[in-house]
């Protein structure tokens, strides 16, 4: 099984650095909007995950800039990941609430993207 997993994501990996997809362009004021809004977001993930993948691509193409991290080769990442979204599956999108609110842990790659989508009106 590892091997099966090993190898598909190779082929995962390969297919998305060929197939790499278009990053929006928008105004420097509106990238630095967004940028200082999401710069404290972590996107938990697994490299060679295909649901990471899916989340990473629509990262590129919406040209946010969320910090990420690997829980399988950070363990201080998957320590993270389980004391606070208390669930070990990635992607995982963790978005901290201003003015003391609590911490908001979406899992579920079309989630992340639906939301992420919602940052610019681009609902799915």
């Amino acid at each position: 099984m590892k091997l099966i997993r090993f190898v598909l994501g190779k082929i995962i990996l390969t297919l998305n650095a060929l197939f790499k997809p278009t990053a929006q362009v928008r105004e420097a004021s509106e990238q630095r909007k967004l940028d200082e809004q999401t710069k404290n977001w972590r996107l938990y993930e697994l490299n060679a995950c295909p649901f990471c993948v899916k989340v990473r691509r629509e990262l590129i193409r919406l040209s946010l800039h969320i910090p990420l991290k690997d829980v399988g080769t950070d363990k201080t990442a998957f320590d993270e990941l389980m004391r606070g979204g208390k669930k070990d599956q990635v992607p995982c999108l963790m978005i901290p609430q201003t003015g003391g609110g609590e911490v908001r842990w979406i899992y579920e790659s079309s989630e992340i993207i639906a939301f992420l989508r919602t940052l610019e009106g681009q609902k799915i």
